[in-house]
C-alpha cells in the first residue's frame, strides 16, 4: 500500500482502491480456509432422552456372526419388539470402531440398513437411520466410503415424499438428514455425491423444509440447513441453488429466527442460526448473487435489523458463533452502499463497537465492516464519525494483535482521507502516542509511519 521514495513514505494514488483489493484478497483466503474447516465440522446427533435411558450401557464390540444375527432378526424377526431390539443392539455396537470395520466388510450390510428405511414400521425406520448416522459419523475414512453407495438410496427416499415433505416420522427425517450431512462432507462428495443431489429434487425439498411457518420442525430444519450449507461450501453449482430460491429462503428464515429469539428462550435456536448464517454468507460471495437486494427479495433494513437481533442473542447465548453473523454482515456491506446506509440509519454502529471487546477475531470482523462503510465516501465517514468511533479506535490501538491493529490503521486512513478534521482530532486524543507502540512491528511499520506523516503534515 505504501511506497518509499527519497526517504519519505507517501500514499499511492490508488490508495483506497488498493486497500479494498488487498482486504478482499485477504478475505477470499480466509473464506477458503473457513470453508475447508467447516467441511470437517462433524456433529453427532443423539437423542438426549435415549442417552439417559442407556446411561451405564457400554457399547460392545461385535463380530461377524453377531452382526449377521442382528441383521437377520431385524429383517425377519417374528415380533416387532425383537426386530427393533436387534437394531438397537447393532446401533450401540456401531459406536465402536471395531464393530464398524466388521460391519462394512459384510456383503450387503449397508443395503440391508437402507432396505429397512423403507419399512412401514416407524421404529424400525428410526433405528435403521440411527445405525446409518453412527456409521456416517465415523472418523475412519473406509467406513465413510462404505456409506457412499447409500447416498442414492437416501436421495430416493428423501425425494419420494410429498411436495410438502409431510411425514409422521420427523425423527426419521432428522436422523437421515444428519446422515446425509455427514456424507456431504466426504472428500469424494464434490465429485460423487453433490452432483447427484443437485440433479435430484432434494434441494427443492430441503428448501421447503426450511420455509418459515407452523410446519417448520426445528430438529429437521437444523439437519437439512447443515446439508444445504455443505453443498454451498462445495461450490459445485451454487448458481443453481440461487435460481431455486436458496437466498430468499435463507433470508426469510433469518427474519423468522430473529423473531423467534425475541419470543422464546427455547434452547437450540443457535443450532439453526449457525448453518443459516454460514449458508447466506457463502452464497453472497457468488457472482450470481451480485444483485443482493433483488435476490434476497427483502428490504435492506429488515435484513440488517434481524441480523443485529441475532448478534445480540449470540452475544448472550453463544459468543463463539458471533463471527458467523459478522461474516454475513461483512458480505452484505462489502459492495452494497444501501446495506451500509441501513447500518447507519438504524444507529447500529455503537452496538457494533461494543463487540470489539469480545475477541480478536470478532474485533477484526467489526473493523472490516466499518471499513466497508467508510470506503463508500465522505458522506458515510461523516455519519460514522459522529459517534464514539475515535475513542474505540484508540482502544484497539492498545491491542497487541497485529491483525486487529492493522485493520484499525486501514480504517483510520479512510477516515483521514474522507473526514475533515479527523486527523486533527486524532492528534488531540494522543493518537501519535498510540501509534508509537507499533513502530517496531514489521507488519505495521509502513502504515504506522504513513499515518504519522498524514496526521502531522496532512
Amino acid at each position: 500500500m505504501w511506497s518509499r521514495e527519497r526517504g519519505r513514505l507517501k500514499p499511492l494514488r490508488c490508495g483506497v482502491e488498493e486497500l479494498r483489493c488487498r482486504r478482499r484478497e485477504r478475505e477470499a483466503a480466509l473464506r477458503k480456509a473457513r470453508r475447508e474447516q467447516q467441511l470437517v465440522s462433524k456433529r453427532l446427533l443423539r437423542d438426549e432422552a435415549l442417552e439417559e435411558a442407556e446411561e451405564g450401557c457400554v457399547a460392545m464390540i461385535f463380530g461377524e456372526a453377531e452382526i449377521q444375527q442382528f441383521l437377520r432378526l431385524a429383517q425377519r424377526g417374528t415380533e416387532e419388539k425383537e426386530r427393533e431390539g436387534a437394531l438397537v443392539s447393532l446401533r450401540r455396537g456401531l459406536q465402536r470402531p471395531e464393530t464398524q470395520q466388521t460391519f462394512i466388510r459384510l456383503e450387503g450390510s449397508i443395503r440391508t440398513l437402507v432396505g429397512l428405511l423403507t419399512s412401514n414400521r416407524a421404529l424400525l425406520q428410526l433405528e435403521a437411520a440411527r445405525c446409518l448416522h453412527e456409521l456416517s459419523h465415523s472418523e475412519q475414512s473406509a467406513v465413510v466410503e462404505a456409506c457412499l453407495p447409500a447416498t442414492s438410496y437416501l436421495l430416493t427416499y428423501l425425494s419420494g415424499h410429498s411436495s410438502d415433505f409431510i411425514s409422521p416420522h420427523l425423527t426419521v427425517l432428522e436422523a437421515l438428514g444428519y446422515a446425509l450431512s455427514q456424507l456431504l462432507q466426504a472428500k469424494e462428495a464434490p465429485e460423487k455425491i453433490i452432483p447427484s443431489v443437485l440433479g435430484s429434487t432434494l434441494p427443492q425439498r430441503m428448501l421447503q423444509l426450511l420455509q418459515p411457518g407452523p410446519k417448520l420442525n426445528l430438529g429437521v430444519a437444523v439437519e437439512f440447513a447443515w446439508c444445504l450449507h455443505y453443498i454451498i461450501c462445495s461450490q459445485v453449482n451454487n448458481a443453481l441453488l440461487i435460481t431455486q430460491g436458496a437466498l430468499s429462503t435463507l433470508g426469510l428464515l433469518l427474519l423468522d429466527l430473529a423473531g423467534a429469539v425475541q419470543r422464546t428462550e427455547d434452547a437450540g435456536l443457535e443450532l439453526l442460526a449457525c448453518p443459516v448464517l454460514r449458508g447466506l454468507s457463502n452464497l453472497l460471495t457468488e457472482a450470481a448473487a451480485e444483485a443482493v437486494g433483488r435476490q434476497l427479495q427483502l428490504r435492506d433494513e429488515r435484513v440488517v435489523a434481524a441480523l443485529f437481533i441475532l448478534l445480540q442473542f449470540l452475544f448472550q447465548k453463544q459468543p463463539s458463533l458471533l463471527p458467523e453473523g459478522l461474516w454475513l454482515l461483512n458480505n452484505l456491506t462489502a459492495n452494497s452502499p444501501s446495506f451500509c446506509t441501513s447500518l447507519l440509519s438504524l444507529d447500529l454502529i455503537e452496538p457494533l463497537l461494543h463487540l470489539l471487546s469480545v475477541s480478536n477475531v470478532v474485533s477484526v470482523l467489526v473493523l472490516t465492516v466499518l471499513c466497508n462503510v467508510a470506503e463508500k465516501g465522505p458522506a458515510y465517514c461523516q455519519r460514522l464519525w459522529s459517534g464514539p468511533l475515535l475513542s474505540s479506535l484508540l482502544d484497539t490501538l492498545a491491542f497487541s494483535d497485529t491483525e486487529v491493529v492493522g485493520q484499525s490503521l486501514e480504517l483510520l486512513q479512510l477516515l483521514f482521507l474522507y473526514q475533515p478534521g479527523a486527523a486533527q482530532a486524532f492528534l488531540q486524543q494522543s493518537g501519535l502516542q498510540a501509534l508509537q507502540r507499533h513502530e517496531e512491528a514489521a507488519q505495521l511499520q509502513d502504515r504506522v509511519h504513513a499515518l504519522q506523516q498524514i496526521a502531522l503534515h496532512g
